[in-house]
């Protein structure tokens, strides 16, 4: 006789466009109309979009002037963290109401491991209804879910039935599901890795079972046996209550271009005191200091040095990165700086999760 299969329940839960949803939750004028937050018609990014902008093809990470001219009716907002934050943290202690195996991808999406819950309910998929609906009531805003036996399904699931929806793919469901999906859907392939996968004739999850181990790992390196997993459903990968963090950053977007590395300096004066609250607040320090810069014409640099001794002092920090910002010479203006701590004193903490496993 044959033994179960033994499965976890994986709910993976994001909120429909969180930032704009807290706008027009909090200003009713704003409701119904296409709302972005972030950026202007002049210069800045759109951090977010409601659907109602999304629907003129106004989406995150495009510029206010091009949400300006895809939508011209659409309302600039100014983001406000430290409500999104406030949200954030009355949504998740209703995730806690049912499992302590909580893990945050960000403000707005978390998995949550419900095998073994607080409720003692079987049903993954009953929990995410619940979950969902007391969001809605009890803070205001709707969210979306995934549910299935691990975060790479769960995670794409949610997607399919957004906004206010969820999609439950069960046990027997998932290598279908997965070989049905178009390969731009899958977490983790983005676009330069669809692109590459399109060369070589892969456009669906079946297209891309049908490859070897030994094919993806020559195209793709090691990604090549994530690949070769994922699309048989194998992704072992726990939900992890305690997330180490590995970088802190802080940056800031200008609303006239800088052209002078003494004005420069002086801005990074600026973001240097954020980063160093940020720091002291969470008691961490790191050894590798990284100056971004973004131009005028939207090109990226990044400049890195690693000093033998952590550091969260303002002072050394903007002593670092002076070096750095004199290290070369500005190729234009710039419109975006920013100072990020890596190699950190965190990463050499260990969580140690225990996760049990139990028929779905």
């Amino acid at each position: 006789m044959s033994e179960t299969p033994v499965y976890r329940k994986i709910i993976h839960i994001d909120m429909d466009a969180f930032y704009a949803s807290v706008e027009q939750m909090d200003n009713p004028a704003l409701r119904g109309k296409p709302v972005a937050v972030g950026g202007s018609e002049n210069r800045g990014v759109v951090s977010a979009a409601s659907y109602e902008a999304r629907k003129f093809g106004v989406r995150s990470a495009i510029s206010g002037v091009l949400a300006k001219k895809y939508c011209p009716e659409i309302i600039f907002v100014r983001p406000r963290f430290d409500r999104y934050k406030e949200i954030s943290g009355k949504i998740h202690a209703i995730f806690h109401d049912y499992t302590d195996l909580v893990e945050p991808l960000s403000l707005d999406e978390a998995y949550l491991d419900v095998t073994q819950n607080k409720k003692g309910n079987p049903s993954a998929s009953l929990l995410a209804e619940e979950i969902r609906l007391r969001i809605l009531n009890e803070v205001g805003i709707s969210a979306s879910a995934g549910i299935s036996i691990n975060k790479f399904v769960a995670k794409i699931a949610s997607d399919v039935n957004k906004p206010n929806g969820q999609k439950t793919v069960n046990p027997d469901e998932v290598e279908a599901f997965l070989e049905e999906l178009p390969i731009r859907k899958f977490y983790g392939v983005g676009k330069v890795t669809t692109e590459k996968m399109y060369q070589l004739g892969i456009f669906t999850g079946t297209d891309l079972k049908s490859k070897s181990i030994e094919f993806l790992e020559k195209h793709f390196g090691k990604s090549g046996a994530f690949y070769y997993n994922v699309v048989r459903g194998i992704h072992n990968s726990e939900v992890k209550s305690h997330r180490i963090t590995k970088s802190v950053a802080a940056e800031h977007t200008f609303d006239i271009n800088l052209s002078s590395e003494i004005f420069m300096l002086e801005q990074l004066d600026k973001i240097a005191v954020s980063l160093e609250k940020r720091l002291k607040k969470h008691n961490i320090s790191g050894k590798t200091v990284t100056l971004k810069i973004k131009y005028s014409d939207f090109s990226q640099q990044t400049r890195s040095k690693t000093l033998p001794y952590f550091i969260s002092d303002k002072s050394l920090i903007l002593e670092t990165v002076e070096e750095l910002l004199y290290q070369e010479r500005m190729k234009d203006s710039v419109r975006l700086l920013g100072i990020s701590l890596n190699n950190l004193n965190t990463e050499e903490k260990k969580a140690v999760i225990v996760q049990l496993k139990f028929a779905f």
